[in-house]
């Protein structure tokens, strides 16, 4: 996990040159596809899921240095042919376990917070899952496994993959001729992400898409259909934590409220959406009907929240890299102490965003923990040894956030109901 909160301190800054370039372009051909809380609320979710990684918080059912023991029946030299083939069988696998999680409802839970951005762009690509708690990806390897494809090679290729399907989350960049025939561009992941009847389940490649050429799960982008983005249950919030597991929950509830037994069995591994007859019919839930006029999540928000919510993001970014910069000096249980701050300020500031009244509450526990911290130690997990009065600076973020939350909850959100009002 120590060498992947490495690769992040590298890759992280790549991110997020390309983003500030989308940003920017948009800005200068008056084509802006980015609003600003919904793209702090994607690079957010980005934040929760790589804290959440380098941690290794989930339960790993079997592990690939396993398989590769009891299941190799050769052992291939680490060549540009054994980069090449485990190229291909990771790529064959994220296919399928990207085509389970559309349409297995348990699996959906660990995919809808990538889904659930009414926005495409680069940020909502960081929109990346926290709830996966159960490792079975080793499973779609089998067949690396019983070619005697090295770990190394794996663990190596394993985030190159995952980072290399960043780019095309984007709408600058239209259909790329020949290159449609192997890679998946642009074009063919807004396919993926719309809501438009003929395109739902599609183009579930995640580097070659020559798998759903070959599965029958290929889809063009058509002029007539322009891609229509979220899901067709919509989130309804800004923060990503409760998007998680939002779909959990309403299976959770639907298992409970069911009379039939069976039901409350199956429904974990029914298809995406499904739902008991008795329990669909008493506890109805909306679902877009016309993907081209509904009413997209915005609820109000004046330049000094969208600014704050930009200053609590890049806070949040800039202790997640000291904390991968100071893994091994921190300590594993330093560590889930660092994080669960970022975690519960994420939360905070992402409520604050949605406007709801008990955001303060959080940011007030919070804020004051982090000075206790801060005066009890004498020190933020070894922040001064880089940065002089590090605890000054500290204290007064965790100061500015407890009066930020009081000012937006109390004094501007009551301004902004009565300007609503009137």
């Amino acid at each position: 996990m120590e060498t992947y909160a490495t690769a992040l301190l590298y890759a992280i800054p790549f991110f997020v040159i390309l983003l500030t370039i989308e940003i920017t372009y948009g800005y200068f051909v008056k084509k802006q596809m980015h609003k600003v809380m919904d793209t702090v609320s994607s690079i957010s979710s980005g934040l929760t899921n790589i804290i959440k990684d380098t941690l290794g918080l989930a339960l790993i059912v079997v592990s690939y240095p396993f398989l590769l023991e009891h299941l190799a029946i050769t052992e291939i030299k680490a060549t540009w042919l054994v980069w090449t083939i485990a190229f291909v069988v990771l790529d064959f696998a994220g296919y399928w376990n990207h085509r389970l999680s559309h349409k297995i409802n348990i699996f959906w839970n660990q995919h809808v917070i990538h889904h659930s951005s009414e926005e495409f762009n680069l940020a909502c690509a960081l929109r990346q899952p926290i709830s996966n708690l159960v490792g079975y990806f080793s499973l779609f390897l089998i067949p690396a496994a019983v070619l005697g494809v090295p770990h190394m090679v794996i663990a190596i290729l394993a985030p190159i993959h995952l980072f290399a399907q960043f780019w095309y989350h984007t709408r600058h960049i239209g259909k790329m001729g020949w290159l449609e025939y192997v890679l998946v561009t642009p074009s063919q992941h807004r396919v993926h992400h719309a809501i438009n009847p003929e395109y739902i389940d599609k183009n579930l490649g995640q580097i070659l898409c020559v798998w759903d050429r070959m599965f029958g799960t290929f889809q063009e982008e058509l002029d007539e259909v322009p891609p229509q983005f979220g899901v067709l249950k919509p989130a309804g919030t800004w923060n990503p934590i409760i998007i998680n597991f939002q779909h959990l929950w309403r299976i959770l509830q639907d298992a409970w409220r069911t009379r039939s037994l069976r039901d409350k069995l199956r429904i974990w591994f029914m298809p995406t959406g499904w739902r008991p007859d008795d329990v669909m019919e008493k506890y109805p839930i909306a679902i877009i009907g016309d993907v081209y006029n509904f009413k997209r999540y915005a609820p109000g928000a004046t330049n000094g929240l969208k600014l704050y919510a930009i200053f609590q993001m890049l806070v949040s970014l800039g202790l997640m890299m000291f904390m991968f910069y100071n893994y091994t000096e921190i300590g594993f249980e330093g560590l889930l102490i660092f994080s669960g701050f970022i975690f519960i300020g994420i939360y905070g500031y992402t409520t604050l965003m949605d406007r709801k009244k008990y955001a303060v509450g959080i940011e007030i526990v919070r804020g004051v923990a982090g000075i206790l911290w801060i005066v009890y130690f004498g020190d933020w997990f070894g922040l001064n040894s880089y940065l002089p009065m590090a605890n000054m600076w500290i204290g007064a973020y965790f100061l500015l956030t407890i009066f930020a939350g009081i000012y937006f909850s109390y004094f501007e959100n009551k301004e902004t109901e009565l300007g609503m009002a009137a």
